[in-house]
């Protein structure tokens, strides 16, 4: 069926699945996924895809899920609260170094970044975390504790996380921190982030607690992590607390890394500067109560940002491609939403089998980034085209600002 903003996907004895996917690829696992997801017996209305939709555990990443009375902790995923910050300066492109490469260091070393490899007997401390917190970290922190200890009091095997450590710090894979510009030659500020290793643990341990449970009421499901927790059980209310927790310790690592990441600026460009002319903290991988469609429901939306009406967000492309600063239309058929990037068109492990360093600097060129091996399953043609990404969610947002990255800082 379709429509002049969507198409549907009928599927039987389930609910519609309305795609904004005109003009960009759908893999047929991805389709498979989305009847497996439409199929489960508390979905509310209609699933609502974006057209960065692409495989993921259980459910597509790209996709927004209404729920009555239950909650699929791996349709949230264990990236909790992952989502994108960006600030706009009065800098502008001519007050940018000539060596791009000296802010890339600043930006380096300023925010701890990547991962130390997990060889056995390993015992040092992970590249990727706080030797000494800062300031910052201990004073977001301080807003953090008192429920973390009660929610380990639940779940004590998350006592023993890299969370305190980790706040404020990037971490792997497509996280990232850039400097852009926009139309006018502005310099903005942009990163990527989530809740690190601790929202990892939450969301695995209730990934592996929901399995247990359908497991034990002999539940069957078309996908074992379309596993879920029912409203009114104490794992469900533990999960909601511990998830809701994890969101608001991603939201407060993104606003560290942003105070760290201005001060590295800072240490190279000696011009004065305000930082924050217009700025945008957003989620794109999280579960909240929303009012739709006359009900109260949960909703998960994983890879989607909140797009009501007049509500700014973030759209960034891959490494080498724009960036877009968004005003929500509040669509309601999309659930005022619309899709968190580009969305990848292959495995990590596909691209890199069929790109090359060569094909990585080609392809970054102009960027000041990181063009090696190990950020290969980042290149460019490993994405969708953003271009036809934003067309086909034209009914869902408005373009305030395109950005263009000029520095890009991965683990």
């Amino acid at each position: 069926m379709k429509h002049d903003e969507y198409d549907v996907m009928n599927v039987d004895g389930a609910r519609p699945v309305k795609m904004w996917t005109k003009g960009v690829p759908v893999e047929d696992e991805a389709r498979r996924q989305l009847s497996n997801t439409a199929r489960m017996p508390f979905i509310y209305k209609h699933i609502a895809v974006m057209p960065d939709v692409h495989v993921g555990k259980g459910s597509t990443i790209g996709t927004v899920i209404p729920t009555l009375g239950a909650v699929i902790p791996a349709a949230v995923g264990v990236d909790i609260g992952c989502g994108m910050m960006a600030a706009k300066t009065t800098l502008s492109a001519n007050d940018l170094p000539d060596n791009l490469g000296t802010l890339r260091s600043a930006i380096e070393k300023a925010v701890p970044h990547g991962m130390s490899p997990k060889t056995r007997g390993f015992k040092g401390r992970d590249k990727g975390s706080w030797e000494k917190p800062p300031q910052p970290v201990d004073q977001a922190w301080a807003k953090l504790k008192d429920q973390f200890d009660v929610i380990v009091q639940k779940t004590p095997r998350l006592r023993n996380t890299n969370n305190y450590a980790h706040l404020g710090t990037l971490g792997t894979g497509n996280h990232f921190i850039e400097i852009c510009l926009d139309e006018e030659a502005f310099v903005w500020l942009m990163l990527h982030s989530g809740s690190r290793g601790v929202g990892n643990a939450i969301g695995s341990h209730f990934i592996e607690v929901a399995k247990q449970d359908m497991r034990t009421h002999f539940v069957n499901l078309p996908d074992q992590d379309l596993a879920y927790l029912p409203e009114g059980t104490q794992h469900y209310d533990d999960y909601v607390e511990a998830v809701g927790w994890a969101q608001k310790f991603a939201r407060m690592n993104r606003e560290v890394m942003m105070l760290n990441l201005i001060a590295a600026v800072r240490t190279v460009i000696t011009k004065p500067f305000e930082p924050h002319v217009e700025a945008v903290n957003c989620h794109h991988n999280y579960v909240q109560k929303e009012h739709h469609f006359g009900k109260d429901v949960l909703l998960t939306r994983k890879g989607a940002v909140s797009a009501r009406q007049g509500e700014l967000g973030i759209i960034p492309g891959s490494m080498g491609a724009k960036s877009y600063i968004v005003r929500g239309k509040g669509n309601p058929e999309s659930f005022h939403s619309c899709s968190h990037g580009a969305g990848r068109t292959m495995s990590r492990t596909e691209a890199k089998r069929r790109f090359t360093i060569d094909d990585q600097v080609r392809a970054t060129q102009g960027v000041e980034c990181r063009k090696d091996v190990d950020v290969i399953d980042e290149i460019p043609m490993a994405y969708k085209d953003i271009d036809a990404v934003m067309e086909a969610q034209r009914d869902l947002v408005e373009v305030v600002h395109t950005l263009k990255q000029v520095v890009c800082v991965k683990g």
